[in-house]
């Protein structure tokens, strides 16, 4: 007799992130910093003041979830819309339908997911039926609002960043799932605590990854009579990654990046690699890394090769592009180009002292010399007055006082001899040797 699935039961036919997507703020898992109780979007929502708005951020932090909730809370009739399907024909459907709607006081929400998708007289079609309140638009995107939406569209909406999903974030949606009734609830499921870890890290903040690996792994489980035990080896084939030690507390992942970078900074090539692949292998978000690298581009190389901020920016993005695995590749080119670079600290110093001298001395105003004058009144308190342009001269120098006075003559910077921070050095030294020459007569 054939074993029964338990995806045979119709309830289990759509997919898990499905079935246990949040219908309330109550139950909807991150974004604290703008649901939280007092926060601005929480309190728009409670108040039922809803604006035109854009959601930004990485897949699965619960961009469409959070419009389906909104709707709901608002009791507006919710449209998803599809920036990759619908055309211009169907946004004036729509639009019609939403302003005959609102004739007798209903309020429309339209959801466009991936609204960076939509060219710009696809996105020029809504400003219309969004000025005369037809409509609430919520549009979702994954690219900078700034670049992939209009101007004048995005001038009329509210931006709200999502960030990605904590693995803590990620780990409660697990265990909401497991004991839900829309979930696993009403099943016996036996998995344990490392193995939810283990989904966690692997789903680097994207809960709809997570969720979907969970029923992958639930589906391939073990079956008992009632009970499905989901053991570590399934779990392993299913992230196709070995299951390394990467602390739930967080300990670990700081041991690690640690790790990496002092091994960097030693100039220990092979060391640094091994820590990279430790990270990767554990589930380690590869944007992270990445982060971290232009970090330390400039904190441990410096000018000593400026070109290492070029190519680790360069990693970043393509890391974001095409993601793991494959990115596992791009990470490893950087940390090897920056643990054979030539090192120095000296811009990180500098800052430092500066910084220091920022926060600790009294706020003097801006020399008059260095102001801009651009109305009368200005020129006539002296705003610019006397300003020497540098290109003006054959050395394109000038012994104009560009500090504070009460800082003149301090120092931050101090460059190093390391790579090509050694030819720094030389121009430096030229324009101190300059100023020693000529500031006698500005006194």
């Amino acid at each position: 007799m054939e074993q029964e699935s338990l995806f045979d039961n119709p309830a289990f036919s759509r997919p898990l992130a499905e079935r246990v997507r949040p219908q309330s703020l109550e139950e909807f898992v991150g974004q604290q910093k703008l649901l939280g109780e007092g926060k601005v979007l929480r309190k728009l929502i409670d108040q039922d003041e809803v604006p035109s708005m854009i959601f930004w951020g990485p897949p699965g932090v619960g961009k469409t979830t959070l419009a389906r909730i909104i709707a709901r809370k608002t009791q507006a009739n919710f449209i998803n819309f599809s920036a990759v399907t619908s055309g211009i024909k169907d946004i004036k459907k729509v639009m019609n339908e939403a302003e005959k709607n609102r004739t007798f006081g209903s309020k429309t929400i339209l959801f466009v997911d991936e609204i960076h998708r939509f060219n710009k007289a696809q996105q020029d079609a809504f400003l219309p039926f969004v000025e005369k309140g037809s409509i609430t638009l919520i549009g979702a995107t994954t690219e900078n609002p700034s670049f992939e939406v209009n101007a004048a569209l995005l001038s009329r909406c509210k931006v709200f960043v999502l960030q990605p999903l904590t693995q803590a974030d990620v780990r409660r949606l697990l265990q909401n799932a497991l004991h839900d009734s829309r979930g696993f609830g009403e099943e016996k499921i036996s998995i344990r605590p490392q193995a939810l870890d283990m989904i966690s890290g692997f789903a680097n903040g994207d809960a709809r990854v997570a969720l979907n690996t969970l029923e992958m792994a639930v589906m391939n489980g073990t079956r008992d009579h009632d009970r499905i035990t989901v053991d570590q080896e399934t779990l392993e084939q299913i992230t196709s990654q070995k299951s390394l030690l990467y602390d739930k507390k967080g300990e670990e992942h700081y041991n690690l990046i640690s790790a990496l970078h002092k091994s960097m900074r030693n100039s220990d090539v092979d060391a640094a690699l091994y820590w990279l692949a430790r990270m990767l292998e554990a589930g380690e978000n590869p944007l992270y890394v990445a982060r971290r690298l232009i970090r330390f581009a400039s904190e441990d190389v410096g000018m000593a090769d400026s070109r290492a901020v070029e190519i680790t920016v360069a990693v970043y993005q393509a890391c974001h592009f095409i993601g793991m695995p494959e990115c596992s590749v791009h990470l490893a080119h950087a940390v090897t180009y920056l643990s054979l670079a030539p090192k120095s600290n000296a811009i990180y110093a500098a800052y430092e002292s500066a910084k220091a001298d920022a926060r600790n001395s009294i706020d003097e105003p801006v020399p008059l010399v260095l102001r801009n004058a651009p109305t009368k009144l200005m020129k006539e308190l002296h705003y610019g007055a006397d300003y020497q342009y540098a290109h003006d001269s054959e050395d394109k120098l000038t012994n104009m006082q560009t500090m504070p006075s009460n800082l003149t003559g301090r120092r931050y910077y101090y460059p190093t001899t390391q790579g090509s921070e050694a030819k720094v050095g030389q121009r430096l030294k030229q324009i101190q040797d300059w100023h020693q020459k000529h500031d006698a007569d500005r006194d």
